[in-house]
């Protein structure tokens, strides 16, 4: 009856909309932690030899019990269509007419049975080394160490053999695919472009993801064009994973190529950290090229061929690593340059990078020669330093949209803000996050298991529903499959940032010269309708 009720509590809404295949698994999965729960408690109870109920008392509670959890349930199944529908009208989707409980029940079942399956066959295990055991020892002993064999068991199973052998095969054989990308376009012509004749990253070992950000963008006569004024051809410099062995070998040859390339003599240097397989974000950096009329450049260094969640997972330590090694370099060797003649150093990152970026940016890039700012798209719930500002918020500000102090320092954007209203004006460094209110890759809490997130304490954001309640176990279940549902929802909502969003913080971190309101909106306009330049884009690759 746990299990049911757990199943219930499954179809309340959290902060994305789930189909019923979705819903089926999510429904499984907490049904059989509600009933590991009731066995575990059962267990308990007669361990400690606690008194048992009489037969007549068992039955009458058991009654009550089968009927407050189809209660529960039959309540829950009529509302849950009302409710995802409500969190569709919200996000713009489309609704739909039917919650299809049967597939809903069907695809429940199976995977109660599936995870029945496995906890029986872990319990078969224990049997088996506690049978082995007590021909040794005493029953109390055989149970202790029999638990732990099983524990280390699954350790070593998972995280050092399955785990690590997936990890390898993955990263050789993305590795392989963009080395030997048959339809690879072919390598840039002019001399300034990285992976050139003249360059010195190699084009065949860049992969995808860095072939596809150099060749692409705005060029000079594009922006002319928009700017109605003389442009420059934005300098973007790409080293892949490839291209390197170590982490300070790829930073060295970023800072090389930046060089050749004479990036230290434009007006503006990104340093940027791209997503877990290299992906770089179209709609982040065709716009910013814009608004400062090509005088521009951008440096990106790969860390992984992993897609952002296996990469964040698996690979915690490559990304930081690098993201560190690239920062670092760069930074050191701009401050060698005479203050009045280098470019405004920025770093950015989307998603997976802006944790790593945030990780690179320490307080030795924040004080003294310290960098000019940093604009951070969906930054992970793990990332330090968001954490950090997240906490330091003006008491009564939404924790989805905070205010951090004066706003002088540190400000927020998201659909529905742009980072410019603050009561102080900028001081000498900009930082600014970019988070959608319905993110469960920026809000979701590991702590939700017992307790609710902060932002479940406050009124509803605009794309959130009204419906959502806390529920301990159940809620961490929840938002943990929000995480792989966060890239498939509408842009502007969930884990989908594109163009429009970008730019207002952009010019808020950056304050190109002789810039208005009316640019901004319309380079807003023209990156929703610019297609030929790239400028549009749908929200994050799911496959990024």
């Amino acid at each position: 009856m746990l299990g049911v009720m757990f199943f219930a509590m499954s179809l309340t809404p959290s902060l994305i909309p789930r189909g019923p295949m979705v819903q089926g698994i999510l429904g499984g999965l907490v049904m059989a932690i509600g009933y590991l729960g009731g066995r575990i408690a059962a267990l308990i109870w007669f361990a400690v030899d606690f008194p048992r109920l009489s037969q007549p008392t068992s039955r009458i509670l058991l009654l009550l019990l089968v009927g407050l959890a189809l209660a529960s349930l039959a309540f829950t199944l009529t509302a849950s269509l009302t409710w995802q529908n409500d969190l569709r009208t919200k996000m713009g989707m489309q609704t739909v007419d039917s919650l299809n409980a049967v597939s809903v029940l069907v695809v429940a079942s199976a995977t109660f049975a599936v995870a029945f399956l496995i906890g029986a066959s872990l319990a078969n295990l224990f049997r088996s080394i506690r049978i082995r055991l007590l021909r040794f020892m005493p029953p109390r002993r055989a149970n202790v160490l029999g638990l732990i064999t099983v524990v280390l068991i699954l350790f070593v199973v998972t995280r050092d053999g399955i785990i690590d052998t997936v990890v390898t095969s993955l990263d050789e054989s993305y590795e392989a695919a963009q080395k030997l990308f048959e339809n690879a376009p072919p390598r840039p012509s002019e001399a300034r472009m990285t992976g050139s004749a003249a360059s010195l990253v190699d084009w065949a070992r860049m992969g995808q993801p860095g072939r596809e950000f150099v060749t692409s963008g705005p060029d000079a006569k594009a922006i002319a064009a928009f700017t109605g004024k003389p442009a420059l051809d934005p300098i973007r410099v790409y080293v892949g994973r490839a291209n390197g062995r170590t982490p300070k070998e790829r930073a060295d040859l970023a800072l090389a190529e930046l060089k050749r390339t004479g990036a230290f003599s434009r007006k503006v240097l990104i340093v940027v950290s791209p997503t877990g397989t290299g992906w770089m974000d179209p709609g982040a950096h065709d716009p910013v090229e814009y608004m400062h009329g090509g005088d521009i450049a951008t440096v990106a260094t790969q860390y992984s061929y992993l897609q952002s969640p296996l990469a964040l997972i698996l690979e915690t330590n490559s990304g930081l690593d690098q993201a560190r090694a690239t920062l670092a370099t760069v930074h050191e060797y701009w401050k060698t340059l005479p203050p009045g003649t280098r470019p405004r150093l920025y770093v950015h990152g989307l998603s997976l990078g802006a944790w790593s970026s945030m990780h690179a940016t320490n307080l030795f890039r924040l004080v003294g020669d310290a960098i000019d700012g940093a604009f951070w798209a969906g930054p992970p719930f793990p990332s330090n330093f968001w954490n950090y500002s997240q906490n330091a918020r003006v008491p009564g500000s939404p924790w989805v949209l905070p205010k951090i102090g004066d706003g002088s320092l540190v400000r927020y954007a998201s659909h529905v803000a742009d980072a410019s209203d603050a009561e102080a004006e900028w001081g000498e460094m900009r930082i600014v996050f970019l988070q959608y209110s319905s993110d469960p890759i920026v809000f979701y809490d590991p702590r939700s298991l017992w307790r609710p997130p902060p932002w479940m304490n406050e009124a509803p954001a605009e794309d959130t529903s009204a419906h959502l309640r806390f529920m301990p176990i159940v809620t961490q279940f929840q938002l943990a499959l929000d995480l792989a549902l966060a890239f498939g929802t509408p842009e502007g909502h969930g884990h989908a940032y594109y163009a429009q969003d970008y730019i207002a913080p952009w010019v808020q971190v950056t304050a190109p010269d002789d810039w208005t309101a009316k640019d901004t909106q319309r380079l807003k306009v023209h990156c929703d309708i610019g297609l030929q330049h790239g400028c549009k884009n749908n929200g994050l690759n799911p496959s990024d």
